[in-house]
């Protein structure tokens, strides 16, 4: 009998199933995706705040309807404008898309100083991919990724 190739994916055994109900549990807690935010939105439920972490030239040819732009680079400890931010809204942060960490950099520091954060999931580059609207100069037009200026 031949050796057996081993399994990569089981090479590490599946958690406890308890273990992993609170695992993913938590994860909701975290993230949100592109479809309930989209459902949100159409439905007219704005319990939250869309926050584009990306570079201002980005947000302004692109972004999602009503979102705010704060680029993740200005978010420092204690330098989040209160003029923009409302303290116990909940900030819903995005990026470019699953390649960028923008909207977890952002979502660190804006919960350090206080603030309720969720990260949503695939970022501007999926709201595009399921027909999500968007607001701005160039909208649909907008390149789908970060360019040096």
């Amino acid at each position: 009998m031949k050796n057996q190739p081993k399994s990569q994916v089981l090479s590490v055994p599946a958690a406890a199933p308890a273990d992993a109900a609170a695992y993913f549990a938590a994860k909701g807690a975290y993230e949100t995706d592109v479809a309930d935010v989209a459902y949100d939105l159409q439905a007219g439920l704005r319990g939250f705040l869309l926050v584009d972490v990306r570079d201002t030239r980005a947000y302004e040819e692109a972004h999602l309807p009503g979102a705010l732009s704060l680029p993740s680079g200005r978010i420092r400890d204690g330098s989040a404008p209160p003029e923009i931010l409302t303290p116990g809204t909940v900030l819903i942060l995005y990026c470019w898309g699953p390649a960028c960490n923008g909207a977890s950099k952002a979502a660190a520091r804006l919960a350090a100083q206080g603030y309720p954060v969720k990260e949503m999931l695939g970022g501007i580059e999926y709201w595009r991919r399921e027909g999500g609207a968007l607001e701005g100069t160039l909208r649909e037009a907008a390149p789908l990724y970060w360019s040096m200026p």
